[in-house]
C-alpha cells in the first residue's frame, strides 16, 4: 500500500495542505493515521478520490496558473490578454468574441491553461564571476 502524507497529497493533487484537511474532515477523502499520530491517505483512495464524480473538472492541460488580468488589448477579432501568475507573465492571444464572453478586465482574476506542444529553452546566464565560452 502506497501512503501519502497530507502534504504530498496536496503537492499530487496542486492544491494546498489545509484544503486535503478539509476533504478529510468533511468526510470526502478517507485518510487512516499512521504509527506517529499523523494522517496518511491511501494511494487507491487518493486516485478513487481524483476520479469521482463532484471532484474538479480535469484536464489534459496540467498548467494552471491563477493570476490577474494586467492588461486586455482587443481590435475587432483578436484580443491580447496579460496575466501576472506569481512570478510569472502570461500573454495570450484570443478570440476578441471569447475575452468578452469571460468578461476579462484589467484587475480580474482568471486562470492560464496551459498546453503546449512546443516547450522553448533559453541558455540561462552564466553565474557572477564567470563569463560564457
Amino acid at each position: 500500500m502506497t501512503a501519502f502524507r497530507i502534504g504530498e497529497a496536496a503537492e499530487l493533487l496542486g492544491v494546498s495542505a489545509d484544503t486535503v484537511r478539509r476533504w478529510i474532515d468533511a468526510g470526502r477523502l478517507p485518510a487512516t493515521r499512521d504509527e506517529h499520530g499523523h494522517r496518511v491517505l491511501d494511494g487507491a483512495d487518493l486516485a478513487a478520490f481524483v476520479r469521482a464524480p463532484g471532484h474538479p473538472e480535469l484536464s489534459s492541460a496540467r498548467n494552471r496558473l491563477r493570476g490577474i488580468v494586467t492588461a486586455v488589448v482587443k481590435d475587432t477579432v483578436m484580443a491580447q490578454v496579460d496575466i501576472q501568475a506569481g512570478p510569472f507573465r502570461i500573454v495570450s492571444l484570443m478570440s476578441r468574441e471569447a475575452v468578452d464572453d469571460l468578461d476579462l478586465q484589467v484587475g480580474s482574476v482568471a486562470v492560464a491553461v496551459i498546453k503546449s506542444t512546443t516547450v522553448v529553452v533559453e541558455r540561462a546566464p552564466a553565474p557572477k564571476g564567470r563569463t560564457s565560452p
